[in-house]
């Protein structure tokens, strides 16, 4: 896939058109440049869910079940068309066919990026949510591998760690969009042209993530 700055260029310059919302926008920039597949997710306002549904589980923070998925490689014409249909609805991500992600608390995420970065390993995007997560965005397959890498590495005991994987049926909502009416999802480490589109192994990263987060979990 070939992505150039001319390109995001193109698609941010979509937001000065008539009926371009910055979700277009958005999606665009993720469907046209990272190759991810997007879909229009629900919005939170005062506990209660765009969805429709009172007793909704996840208020502000799924996907809206009637809204079509727009592929990866879908133009900004085709995003503005997909959300005119839901005017206002977030960005969500599906995951499990361009990237898993591993999911931390965000101090510790915060902390194994730094370490990460320091030792110039390849790294894709990473967000933080306004739960206090960080979704590292890593190499599809990696949430069925996890608990054997862990294990691999010498963690007997994976579930004590604060640390999970997330793939195929999840979703996780991009930045900037709100998720659960608690605030926006926030880039800690946005796309880059040489690792959105391939994000890295598991196995590069694991490490340094199970020890940060085994730390930030033990009692001081």
């Amino acid at each position: 896939m070939g992505f150039t700055i001319g390109g995001i260029r193109e698609i941010r310059s979509g937001t000065r058109r008539r009926g371009r919302t910055p979700e277009c926008t958005t999606a665009a920039e993720f469907t046209g440049l990272w190759g991810w597949d997007v879909v229009p997710g629900a919005r939170a306002s005062g506990g209660a869910c765009s969805c429709g549904r009172a007793d909704c589980p996840e208020p502000g923070a799924h996907p809206l079940d009637f809204a079509p998925r727009v592929p990866a490689g879908a133009t900004l014409d085709e995003a503005s068309r997909a959300w005119a249909e839901v005017p206002g609805a977030s960005v969500m991500l599906p995951v499990g066919r361009a990237f898993d992600v591993i999911e931390v608390a965000e101090a510790a995420g915060r902390r194994a990026l730094v370490r990460l970065e320091r030792m110039g390993l390849p790294l894709g995007p990473v967000a933080a949510t306004p739960e206090g997560r960080a979704h590292f965005l890593v190499a599809p397959g990696t949430a069925a591998e996890l608990p054997h890498l862990l294990y691999r590495m010498g963690w007997d005991d994976p579930g004590a760690l604060d640390l999970r994987g997330l793939g195929p049926g999840t979703y996780i909502t991009a930045p900037p969009s709100d998720r659960g009416g608690l605030g926006p999802v926030r880039w800690l480490r946005p796309p880059v042209l040489d690792g959105a589109a391939r994000p890295p192994a598991a196995r590069l990263l694991l490490g340094t993530l199970a020890y940060v987060a085994h730390r930030s979990a033990a009692p001081a």
